[in-house]
């Protein structure tokens, strides 16, 4: 079994925002998959799909980005998930807007979410899929820049990220995440 997990917040305020991005894949995947979230457990939103690979969780952690690590720790228990089994999608500042850097292992980088799944997984080996959101302009701070909703030139970019964030995941239903980085960080 293989738990997708997108990082984000809760709620209509951060709908779309870059610091949901991992959200908008998560989304994504599941209208690909006709899939609803719609079941719940652990505070997290989650969908199961039988797909040819086998069967992958969906999970949006609803814990806020900052505690994602508290829904991800106990829903991996309850489904008995292998580490090497996950993959995390989220956003990353130091990366051009759009861009894709896949990962199997790495440090939180400053990524209170990704600190969280650290600290709650007792490891910083495992597969990420990051998406740049880029930097915020000088003066701006960081927290409001990943709060704010992409700009309208930036949006059709965001929608490609997506859309090849979620060609990777099903890329690496199939494939060694070695080789899924190989394909997709070159792209």
């Amino acid at each position: 079994m293989k738990l997708i997990i997108g990082l984000g917040n809760p709620g209509k305020p951060y709908e779309h925002t870059r610091h949901n991005i991992g959200f908008d894949v998560i989304d994504e995947l599941a209208n690909r998959w006709n899939a609803p979230l719609n079941q719940t457990k652990f505070n997290g939103m989650y969908a199961t799909v039988h797909r040819p690979e086998g069967k992958v969780i969906l999970l949006k952690p609803l814990t806020y980005m900052n505690l994602s690590g508290e829904c991800v720790r106990p829903l991996m228990d309850y489904f008995d998930i292998e580490i090497e089994d996950i993959i995390v999608i989220y956003d990353d500042l130091d990366l051009e807007t759009g861009k894709l850097r896949l990962r199997g292992k790495g440090s939180a980088g400053g990524h209170n979410g990704i600190k969280s799944l650290i600290q709650h997984l007792g490891t910083q080996e495992f597969n990420r899929i990051r998406v740049g959101v880029s930097r915020p302009p000088a003066g701006m701070k960081v927290a409001d820049y990943v709060l704010a909703k992409f700009s309208k030139e930036d949006q059709p970019i965001v929608k490609e990220a997506v859309e090849k964030s979620c060609d990777a995941v099903e890329t690496a239903l199939k494939k060694p995440f070695l080789e899924v980085m190989n394909k997709f960080n070159g792209a």
